[in-house]
């Protein structure tokens, strides 16, 4: 039987093995469990077999690389959190991982002290409480569900993608930098660059449609619209 931890089980998906085994080491010390698998077939099947809470996903895995696990998820309705690992620097390809549903990245070499805080940030449901509803429009945010409805459709978030609206939607009107967003949603600074803010607002945006009430403040950063129109 795979260990859950008090925290849930988190899937690494590492073809190197001294770094899954550090990962999994630092996860477990948070209080994770942790199942190992070496290459993307096997990936998902362990996410349909064992239901993990995230999953930490190398991108230049053997065959079915992380991209295409991801994209597989996805395509398939499963919204669990992924993080990539990537060894890549490119921005192409940090933005394809994010606008294929990515919750967050890390690139190599990595702290795995700092992967284990991403995890839990891309966990962390802070600030939810019990019964709140934000509402701008015809988008209804259901917090303590974790639904997000644009009129009659019900719109399937990422975790991050569903934190970073119910952070805007919670304070209409006031205008926050992308940095700020970074460190309220995210949980960190802007040292790997402001463009993620951006691609998870042009997913939002693309997702909720024309009555979405994400506004661009030119120069500075983003804000929701201030209560229903």
């Amino acid at each position: 039987m795979t260990p859950t931890g008090e925290r849930g089980l988190v899937l690494v998906v590492e073809d190197d093995r001294a770094i899954a085994e550090l990962v999994a080491l630092y996860l477990r010390r948070d209080g994770f469990g942790v199942l190992v698998e070496p290459d993307g077939e096997a990936a998902l099947g362990a996410v349909r077999r064992h239901r993990p809470v995230a999953i930490v996903l190398d991108v230049g895995l053997p065959g079915l690389d992380g991209i295409e696990v991801c994209r597989r998820l996805r395509a398939a309705q499963d919204r669990t959190p992924v993080l990539f690992v990537t060894a890549r620097d490119d921005e192409v390809d940090r933005i394809l991982g994010l606008e294929i549903g990515a919750d967050d990245y890390v690139t190599k070499p990595f702290s795995p002290r700092e992967l284990a805080v991403r995890v839990r940030t891309v966990l962390r449901r802070s600030g939810d409480v019990a019964g709140e509803q934000l509402v701008a429009g015809t988008v209804r945010v259901d917090v303590d569900r974790r639904r997000v409805h644009a009129g009659d459709d019900e719109v399937e978030l990422t975790a991050t993608e569903f934190d970073l609206l119910a952070h805007l939607m919670r304070a209409p009107g006031r205008v926050f930098s992308r940095e700020q967003l970074l460190s309220a949603v995210w949980g960190y600074p802007a040292g790997t660059g402001t463009r993620t803010v951006d691609v998870h607002v042009a997913q939002l945006r693309a997702k909720l449609g024309p009555s979405g009430p994400i506004r661009t403040v030119r120069g500075v950063g983003y804000a929701a619209e201030e209560g229903p129109r």
